[in-house]
């Protein structure tokens, strides 16, 4: 049996904000970066994970993953759902450690970075692509890996049982789905905060090109600003793509409600975190004010307890999980169950390094093993920085393509390595010496 004989963290980072990539209303100049994790072992293969940041911090989100060591090394490589289970409830468990969340911010985060690492490590072993490693799993097997304390209220797990054992018929037709016909995919590419109309249009453009069907915009930095940016978006996709909006956090209620009735002649598909991602109640006023308009948020709720409120209060008509947010695979599976127990899509958040490479996983074994569906669903595409990764995201005629290769898809190459890491890689030494 492999062990984990060691741990490296490396912070990564990307120079993004120097063309405005990322940009929006609350992040006007994000340097996409990674707290990048690998765990290796004595008779191989390892495993790679990553948490996502845009910048400053990444050397604190670095560190909290350091403080996990302990845990990893000289254990058993955990290869099947119950060594992985055992893994993930012992971080989470860590008493000292939760006391700094309880089980949010940025030791959830690294919780997340190692859990990932420690699912793609199984996958390669398995020789899998992470998608076909969870959706073969038996129900009871998945049902396993999943906390259910605070959810009980609104998700036992003998229902979560049951929703899966009535989809598990026809898991390996809906595989070869994927397999021929890939999974739906919008791009946010054109619609950073920071870039020009003509590069909106042009960008606008090139996605219908491309196949795409349904485009981003960020808004919430001018009110005047929007509405114009929103009425060429229009103009230049027609009137049969869809045009969703995201306001990363941007307002207080009332001021969402009235900044989208302004931008509603232009019919938004969706207004994405409108407001603080922890205020339940705020997201159900907005839905409430602006429906027929969704409301959609997820890339900032911090752990699945936030996930089953929202969802109780009927507060979002989208659920956007992050593969990087909260603690990594297996809470993530337990919030795609719970929006499969309200019949709630999920559309997975990409904007951010790495995150298009992971989510596709997670919406692929959604579609086989869990919802059984696409209906509503797409996956974010951002076309940044997957250059960088070995087995680099790929989206076709507006369609991500299943991956083959083995693992949950987080590995960096060896040059991005050397390059971009923080602050003695040569491409921040150069910016260093520019600015100096």
């Amino acid at each position: 049996m492999a062990r984990i004989i060691g741990m490296d963290v490396l912070d990564v980072r990307f120079p993004t904000s120097r063309e405005l990539d990322g940009s929006d209303a609350m992040n006007p100049d994000p340097d996409y970066s990674a707290a990048y994790v690998v765990l290796r072992t004595d008779e191989g293969p390892d495993g790679y994970g990553l948490a996502f940041t845009i910048g400053r911090g990444n050397d604190v989100q670095a560190a909290a993953i350091h403080a996990l060591e302990p845990h990893l090394v000289g254990r058993d490589a955990p290869r099947d759902a119950a060594a992985l289970s055992a893994l993930y409830f012992e971080l989470v468990g860590d008493s000292q450690l939760r006391w700094l969340g309880p089980e949010k911010g940025v030791v959830h985060m690294a919780i997340g970075a190692v859990v990932n690492a420690a699912w793609d490590l199984a996958a390669r072993a398995a020789g899998l692509p992470l998608w076909r490693f969870l959706a073969a799993m038996t129900p009871e097997e998945i049902v396993g890996l999943v906390d259910f304390r605070y959810l009980s209220d609104a998700l036992t797990p003998a229902e979560a049982l049951e929703l899966l054992r009535e989809v598990e018929p026809g898991r390996s037709e809906r595989a070869e789905t994927l397999v021929q016909q890939g999974f739906p995919a919008y791009t946010t590419s054109p619609g950073w905060l920071g870039y020009s109309d003509e590069k909106l249009a042009s960008l606008a453009r090139q996605a219908l090109a491309d196949g795409f069907d349904m485009i981003k915009l960020k808004v919430g930095g001018d009110l005047d600003d929007d509405v114009r940016r929103m009425k060429l978006a229009r103009e230049v996709v027609g009137e049969s793509a869809r045009v969703a909006v995201d306001a990363n956090q941007r307002w207080d209620v009332d001021t969402a409600v009235r900044w989208m009735r302004e931008l509603a002649p232009y019919d938004p598909y969706w207004i994405e975190e409108p407001t603080s991602p922890d205020d339940v109640l705020a997201h159900r006023a907005i839905a409430d004010a602006l429906a027929p308009i969704r409301v959609a948020t997820g890339e900032h709720v911090q752990n699945r307890v936030v996930f089953k409120q929202l969802l109780q209060a009927g507060a979002i008509d989208v659920l956007q999980l992050d593969a990087c947010r909260v603690a990594g695979v297996n809470e993530n599976v337990a919030i795609l169950l719970l929006a499969r127990k309200f019949g709630v899509p999920v559309c997975p958040h990409a904007g951010g390094v790495g995150l298009c490479e992971l989510v596709r996983h997670l919406s692929m074994f959604d579609f086989v093993a869990v919802s059984g569906s696409m209906d509503g669903r797409v996956i974010e595409w951002v076309d940044h920085l997957h250059e960088h990764f070995t087995d680099p995201a790929i989206v076709r005629d507006g369609r991500y393509l299943a991956p083959s290769e083995p693992g949950f898809s987080a590995r960096l190459k060896d040059d991005t390595l050397a390059n971009y890491r923080y602050p003695d890689g040569p491409v921040w030494t150069a910016i260093a010496k520019e600015a100096s």
